[in-house]
């Protein structure tokens, strides 16, 4: 099958060398990972954490019971937190410091409500 890449404009689709496509996507993953370089083992542990638990906990999750649960020091649990919400990507704190969203989810009120296959239901970020 022959590849064909179209880009809309206006009411046109014009054709698109796939080379250019191609180097779109390679900038776009060196980007990304540029971004990403900061995070550890324990960001994203930190962060997965939360994205598994917040649909459970049901409001703001408390820094003080993440730290305990994942056994992390109080001090490099806040600066994993002011990490990941300092990307603008991962993580989001009310005014008393505790999480209320963690990409993709979230406890305060949107538009998008999620139902897992589990029942809890909570609201997309």
């Amino acid at each position: 099958m022959d590849s064909k890449v179209h880009r809309g404009f206006w009411r046109y689709m014009l054709p698109v060398p796939v080379t250019l496509l191609e180097k779109r996507i390679e900038k776009g993953k060196q980007r990304i990972e540029t971004e990403l370089a900061f995070m550890t083992d324990e960001h994203r542990l930190v962060h997965h954490f939360i994205v598994h638990q917040l649909p459970f906990h049901e409001r703001p999750m408390d820094p003080g019971f993440i730290a305990v649960e994942l056994d992390i020091d109080q001090e490099r649990l806040t600066a994993i937190l002011r990490e990941l919400e300092e990307h603008m990507t991962f993580l989001y704190r009310n005014e008393e410091g505790a999480v209320v969203w963690a990409y993709p989810v979230t406890v305060e009120q949107t538009p998008h409500q999620v139902t897992f296959s589990t029942g809890e239901k909570i609201y997309a970020a």
